[in-house]
């Protein structure tokens, strides 16, 4: 055999033999795990909202976005090369939490303009009210209402980290009845124009929970009586038969999503509390037979008591229509009492703000107690805040932090600063225990183990 030849032979035999033998790849080496960075956290005081307690001179360990460890700082273990940030000077808490937004929502945008912003438009805002949000302290927010699951869209481009803003629980478009408060009512009948969520009859709202599912939603937002931006609707008038609330919430609990009912209106408000519904929204109206409903069933109710004066104040200025300011004038006082009947019933409240109706960066205005002005002629009324119409300030920051997570069904996720819960951590300068104006203006924020502001 030529040698050539025998050559050739020998390489092929050697090719067929290295085949024959394992090869280590480096995918099957297994890799080294390196620790998350570990972040130490020194504070002056910590307000613990499961106790209801301030504690001094703690140590909050964070490593992977979440808490390890909380305990006093001489018997605290500090990793070695921990980033150490000290807020020894500041009242640390955990981040705040809004039951109640619109966080695509533009306050300023005038009557009918809101025709000509598109869904990408849209989303695109929320990016930017989205940041608002997350930089004034809150953040958590579940957001109830928004066209074209443009919420949904931006709670996925946060968690992707496209964006930065709050974590997002999102409700898309809000079901409503033909002509009502999330109906689309503002043109001539020849436009035909008509609310994404509309779905009447038990078999339209089962399939339209079922179609919000389908794109993502976290909870089921539903219109149960008139609103105040509506046109044509009155602000307690029932929507909704108890047969559709009962299908609306019987289809999302059978899905694992809880439901949240726009409802001012004592009758509507009474028959999502018979059906089961987990939060009323507004409850502005809602009568003695309400309240114990609320207190025996267990539903939150989520109450924005703050929002008013912006309404009337800048309302006009951007042209809203006088039925929208009159519609607002005749509930407001009648929720603030509301609000102070149910602190003093001992029901379930949560901070919901409404922001998207007045600018997002002030949710946390709504705790604030403020003295009264000075006398006018008329004297104007004092600030209508949560602090204001009854809750200490310790429930207030409650209402903002643990509550709001029960409410939201995520209690064991945020809400709280202990060990295994998502390091969404606030702090301010001032005590806001003894001045709750404090968080009107947070200074450190850090959402999931990331520092936002400092």
């Amino acid at each position: 055999m030529p040698a050539t030849l025998c050559l050739s032979v020998r390489r092929v035999l050697v090719a067929v033999a290295a085949c024959a033998i394992p090869t280590v790849f480096a995918a099957d080496v297994p890799p080294t795990v390196t620790p998350a960075p570990v972040t130490v956290i020194k504070a002056g005081k910590l307000i613990d909202v499961a106790t209801g307690r301030v504690r001094n001179d703690q140590v909050i360990v964070v490593q992977g976005g979440k808490i390890s460890a909380v305990g006093p700082a001489g018997t605290t273990e500090v990793p070695p090369g921990a980033t150490v940030i000290d807020l020894s000077s500041k009242t640390v808490l955990p981040g705040l939490i809004d039951t109640h937004t619109h966080v695509t929502g533009d306050p300023t945008t005038p009557p009918y303009h809101g025709y000509g912003i598109s869904i990408p438009r849209e989303a695109l805002m929320g990016a930017r009210f989205g940041r608002e949000t997350l930089l004034s302290g809150v953040t958590t927010i579940r957001n109830v209402g928004a066209g074209g699951f443009a919420d949904v869209a931006l709670r996925d481009a946060i968690n992707a980290g496209d964006v930065i803003g709050p974590r997002i629980l999102a409700s898309g478009p809000a079901l409503g009845i033909t002509g009502g408060h999330c109906d689309s009512n503002m043109l001539a009948p020849e436009y035909n124009d008509r609310g994404e969520g509309v779905a009447d009859g038990v078999d339209a709202v089962r399939a339209m929970v079922r179609r919000n599912v389908k794109y993502g939603v976290d909870v089921i937002k539903y219109c149960g009586t008139g609103g105040v931006f509506s046109k044509g609707t009155r602000v307690g008038a029932q929507q909704y038969t108890p047969e559709e609330v009962a299908a609306i919430v019987d289809e999302a609990h059978m899905h694992g999503r809880k439901v949240a009912v726009h409802a001012h209106g004592a009758n509507g408000i009474k028959v999502a509390l018979k059906a089961g519904v987990d939060t009323i929204e507004h409850a502005s109206l809602i009568d003695q037979e309400g309240l114990d409903l609320a207190k025996k069933t267990g539903a939150f109710l989520s109450m924005d008591i703050f929002n008013t004066e912006y309404t009337q104040s800048e309302g006009p200025k951007r042209g809203e229509m006088e039925e929208f300011l009159r519609k607002d004038r005749e509930v407001a006082q009648a929720q603030r009492d509301n609000f102070q009947k149910a602190v003093q019933m001992g029901i379930k409240l949560t901070m919901g703000t409404d922001t998207g109706v007045h600018p997002h960066k002030d949710a946390p205005k709504q705790l604030a107690f403020s003295p009264p002005p000075p006398p006018l002629f008329p004297p104007p009324p004092p600030p209508p805040y949560m602090v204001q119409y009854g809750m200490t300030p310790m429930q207030a920051i409650q209402a903002a932090t643990k509550v709001g997570a029960e409410a939201l069904g995520i209690e064991a996720e945020v809400g709280q600063m202990a060990p295994g819960y998502a390091a969404d951590i606030v702090a301010v300068t001032r005590d806001p225990l003894t001045d709750i104006h404090a968080l009107d203006a947070v200074e450190f924020v850090m959402k999931q183990g990331t520092v936002y502001k400092q």
